[in-house]
């Protein structure tokens, strides 16, 4: 992945109109430190920041056909470009090993169209010097970020974050996944329909080998790459699957050739957290070579403005989980390496959120999966791209390719539904396609190791000091006058409050705000989904800790043991209290005694010197 920005139809011929794209390029050379480039043609802006990974020696963009009428700029991965080469009627000369270097032939015969052949992760800006048109494109779910600005001279502007045109656009916004805009046509057009999209339910029969054969091809087509990889292991289900399949087929790839038989894994999480324990029993298993990278809350803490300038975006749930991504993420930067595999995704397509058990009936949970998969551009997605890219390195995420989601998304969602009773926990179908006693992928409680969300499962506590360091920078006044200060999404805890200020410091404009969803959410819940159960209507928190009664150290599990350390303490307290009435007790009992025991002692003295008188009296009559 790179970073990319175009300025088109540009009235602005001014001398500082260059320097202006390239400074707001430049905003953007996190995602590709390697090399910068641009393209002038009439007005028209292309700039490029490359981070390489395929063909590091020479494919720098922008890329051209050979006349070089046909211009893009590409972030992205193509993965069936060998075969897209093939596929081309007419011969085409290319200049460079770069897989994004088809699109611009691929135009030259399919027009707009070409988008529908692309198998890969993209975002991409061509421009057409013929006539002086231009299209821009996204892949189906939105793994590379784009933004579409407006400037005020009547530019269409795009990049791959907001940063580059909030200071050059009059309004800017998020460019929808799988959707292609055209000059020609004069605006933005979906070019991905899968059958899922319009929420129709399905009814093909489930079949593991099926599955697991589609999942197995889309991780092996991520491993193509020039440069070393790794993979993120947090030692759930989903990462755990990833590298296990990485690891059985890395010398079957290009890459396996280039580098070696061993497969790196990375795991993050404070000391002690569930994910380090489990990750290292997976790698263990698998035989990575293992890294372990510990944070402290303190840490994650300092790096929250960070986090949120980069990651641009306000929402709970997903700045949680960047922060340790984003630590993560420089760590293996500096280890050398430029691209991991990652496991997001999953729970989108197999219901794998820990409220799915409360899913009422398969219509529902299948809907829920596909507004899940929709918004994903705006969470997950978002979290996984640029918490990497923040530090250079890319990741990829097999389980958000094009032919698996026709695979999984096609199956009955009848096989989806959670039934604890019948050994039927979430994602069963995706761990009963791996569970293969003859040539196990994981081992057993692995594969069956309970929904972790991931700011969850890097260590309870930094949920916990997150919420408490808003305590105390957040007072019960500013939250009082949230309503006042942002009267659009209202944010409605401290947490949340603490956040938006922070966004707002780096985006304070309104059309920024808009770019960042809201709406009630369990456990990283829609809306909709909140009304599965009416207890989770006074527990509305993004955490998988939230999903009372399901998750095993659920916050109510925290609260009965939260009250047996109270009761605990009061016990403790009442036998202090008693001790010490005893202590007291025993003081004024030995007051009393050795009062009484003076009294003796003085009653006795009196006793002797009144015999002692009559006795001097004689004495005194005697002499």
């Amino acid at each position: 992945m790179c970073g990319i920005l175009a300025c088109l139809s540009s009235s602005d011929d001014s001398p500082g109109m260059r320097a202006r794209v390239l400074e707001c390029s430049a905003r953007l050379r996190h995602r590709g430190p390697d090399w910068s480039g641009v393209h002038v043609d009439n007005n028209n802006f292309l700039a490029h920041e490359r981070l390489a990974i395929v063909d590091p020696a020479s494919g720098h963009q922008p890329l051209f056909n050979e006349t070089k009428e046909i211009v893009v700029t590409v972030n992205g991965e193509i993965y069936n470009h060998e075969a897209l080469k093939k596929s081309l009627k007419e011969k085409h000369s290319f200049s460079t090993e770069s897989d994004c270097e088809v699109i611009a032939h691929l135009y030259e015969e399919r027009g707009e169209e070409l988008v529908q052949d692309l198998d890969g992760i993209f975002a991409f800006v061509l421009l057409d010097t013929r006539d002086n048109s231009f299209i821009a494109a996204r892949d189906p779910i939105g793994v590379c970020s784009m933004y579409i600005g407006w400037g005020r001279d009547g530019s269409v502007w795009f990049a791959s974050e907001m940063k580059a045109l909030k200071d050059e656009c009059e309004r800017f916004e998020i460019f929808p996944p799988g959707s292609i805009y055209s000059s020609k046509q004069g605006g933005i057009r979906r070019w991905y329909n899968p059958k899922w999209y319009d929420e129709h339910i399905p009814n093909t029969p489930y079949d593991p080998l099926v599955l697991r054969a589609a999942f197995e091809k889309s991780v092996t087509k991520r491993m193509m790459t020039d440069v070393p990889f790794g993979v993120l292991l947090s030692g759930g289900l989903d990462s755990s699957l990833v590298a296990s399949v990485a690891k059985r087929h890395l010398s079957e790839t290009h890459a396996g050739e280039l580098w070696g038989p061993h497969l790196h894994s990375y795991c993050v999480g404070m000391e002690g957290s569930p994910d380090l324990k489990a990750a290292k029993e997976v790698a263990d298993y698998i035989g990575t070579v293992h890294h372990e990278l510990h944070f402290t809350v303190q840490e994650g803490i300092d790096a929250i403005s960070d986090v949120i300038y980069h990651i641009e975006t306000y929402d709970v749930t997903t700045i949680r989980a960047s922060t340790p991504m984003f630590l993560m993420s420089r760590k293996i930067k500096a280890l050398g390496v430029k691209m991991v595999l990652s496991g997001e995704g999953s729970d989108e397509v197999f219901g794998g959120y820990l409220y799915f058990h409360k899913a009422p009936n398969k219509e529902e949970l299948h809907v829920e999966t596909c507004h899940k998969l929709k918004a994903l551009h705006q969470f997950d997605c978002l979290r996984a791209n640029k918490a990497t890219m923040a530090w250079g390195l890319e990741a990829r995420v097999p389980f958000l390719d094009k032919e698996f989601l026709d695979v999984a998304m096609s199956i009955d969602p009848a096989e989806k539904m959670i039934k604890p009773k019948e050994g039927r926990i979430e994602k069963y179908i995706i761990r009963k396609a791996f569970d293969d006693p003859e040539n196990p992928y994981l081992p057993k409680h692995i594969l069956y190791r309970q929904k972790e969300q991931f700011s969850d499962g890097v260590g309870y506590s930094w949920i916990d000091g997150l919420k408490a360091h808003a305590e105390n920078m957040v007072s019960d006044q500013m939250l009082a006058n949230a309503p006042n200060m942002f009267p659009i999404n209202t944010p409605k805890t401290k947490e949340a409050f603490f956040y938006r200020m922070t966004f707002e410091k780096h985006f304070p404009q309104l059309c920024a705000r808009l770019t960042v969803p809201w709406g009630a959410s369990v456990a990283c819940s829609t809306a909709a989904a909140v009304k599965w159960d009416a207890a989770w209507a006074n527990n509305i928190d993004p955490s998988g800790r939230a999903a009372l009664g399901v998750h095993n150290a659920s916050y109510e599990g925290k609260e009965g043991e939260n009250e047996e350390k109270k009761v605990e303490m009061e016990e403790k307290k009442v036998e202090m209290e008693e001790k010490k009435v005893e202590k007291e007790e025993k003081k004024v009992e030995m007051e009393e005694k050795v009062e009484m025991e003076e009294k003796v002692v003085e009653g006795t003295e009196n006793g002797d010197a009144k015999e002692e008188e009559p006795a001097a009296k004689k004495a005194k009559v005697e002499a």
